[in-house]
């Protein structure tokens, strides 16, 4: 077993860094969620194939949203990451976004050394405005076949706005 919120801080919010770990790979069908009570990354369900992950999603150890999960993360790399792969990573922005009605923030990160691009995304303006689409897309659809209606892109924040939503995830963490 593997207790991240133990293992691992958010990371080092001031300087930008967080710490995420990878609970699906990009362009899986598999809605897989971290159980913190076990510490076992378990299957949710299975999406339909025109769901799958646009981009690496993970979640920010020693954090909480307001949907009562551990703050979720949209990796942005070249590569699809494996299940369970600690990254450390730059903030770039935060997807803000409503599900059911509540709160699911998504800190958009890269990796904080990326060679292949030479470290060139540091800022939501560096990513290709189809990327953006593709990932409000995705969200605003992906639970349409079973509840229709129920997820709503509320746009985008930049680094400073997703350094506040982490500080307000973990203080909501520590108060538990």
């Amino acid at each position: 077993m593997t207790d991240y919120n133990k293992l691992y801080t958010p990371g080092d919010i001031e300087s930008g860094q967080i710490t995420t770990v990878v609970e699906i790979p990009k362009d899986s069908m598999l809605k897989v969620e971290y159980n913190r009570t076990k510490c076992t990354f378990e299957l949710d369900r299975v999406e339909p194939a025109i769901f799958a992950k646009p981009t690496n999603y993970g979640f920010i150890p020693g954090t909480l949203d307001e949907d009562g999960d551990e703050l979720d993360t949209l990796i942005v790399c070249p590569e699809n990451l494996p299940l369970g792969v600690v990254v450390h990573a730059r903030i770039i922005g935060v997807l803000n976004f409503e599900d059911d009605g509540e709160m699911d923030h998504k800190i958009i990160c890269v990796p904080a050394d990326e060679r292949d691009s030479g470290n060139a995304i540091t800022s939501l303006e560096d990513l290709p405005e189809q990327w953006k689409r593709k990932v409000e897309y995705h969200f605003n659809t992906y639970k349409d076949l079973k509840k229709p209606g129920t997820t709503k892109v509320l746009g985008y924040g930049d680094a400073t706005a997703a350094v506040a939503v982490i500080e307000d995830c973990i203080k909501r963490f520590e108060a538990q």
